[in-house]
């Protein structure tokens, strides 16, 4: 299995960057630090625009012309989605509680969410009330994911603390799951702009654009 293979990096515009999806032409990044959502130029990695967080936000994700974020709520850090309207903010009246009150990172396949749990290696379909459809487990631990073409991809680990990092697909039809290339950074996050892949390097406070692998 190879590795991906690189495009560009940027620098984060805030450090640990956490969450990250693609929306209209522009990368969109959460700080875990400051707890705050950035849109980002693809091409300098600059903020064009951020807004607050009403949580940590784990994973971000577009729907149609808005996103929503998950965010760590509370002391008890439960696990919200929340609906974020660029250009305007977070609406705090959606509340969406992810199952169990756990989840980490997000995607959307046109018509519903898909939340990640990260060390019960499963990805949950939801429906508008948060009620899970249906499941697709993961061979290892999930750190990222993306839909692209009817199949799920995920940032996955084994070792948390470690390089040993996977791109790993899942068949949304028949749930079959393949590594499929190896990430040699404990990355976070996973988002594709039509072509290619990008995911954070958090640690070094980095985003990264690679090759989708054939």
């Amino acid at each position: 299995m190879n590795n991906i293979e690189e495009i560009k990096r940027l620098a984060s515009p805030a450090p640990m960057p956490q969450g990250l999806a693609w929306h209209n032409e522009n990368l969109w990044m959460g700080s875990m630090t400051n707890k705050t959502v950035y849109q980002i130029d693809p091409n300098t990695g600059e903020s064009i625009w951020e807004t607050p967080a009403p949580g940590t936000p784990f994973g971000i994700t577009s729907v149609d012309d808005e996103l929503r974020v998950l965010c760590g709520e509370t002391e008890e850090d439960f696990r919200i989605i929340r609906r974020l309207i660029p250009n305007e903010g977070f609406n705090t009246n959606f509340n969406l509680p992810c199952p169990q009150d756990t989840g980490s990172q997000l995607s959307f396949d046109g018509r519903q969410l898909h939340v990640s749990q990260w060390y019960n290696k499963v990805v949950l379909s939801i429906d508008n009330n948060g009620n899970v459809q249906r499941s697709y487990e993961s061979p290892h631990g999930i750190a990222g994911q993306v839909i692209v073409d009817n199949r799920i991809y995920l940032v996955t680990t084994d070792a948390e603390e470690t390089n040993e990092y996977f791109l790993t697909q899942v068949d949304l039809e028949s749930d079959t799951a393949t590594d499929i290339a190896k990430i040699p950074f404990p990355a976070r996050a996973l988002a594709f702009d039509g072509k290619n892949f990008w995911t954070n390097h958090r640690a070094a406070d980095q985003i990264v654009c690679f090759k989708r692998p054939n």
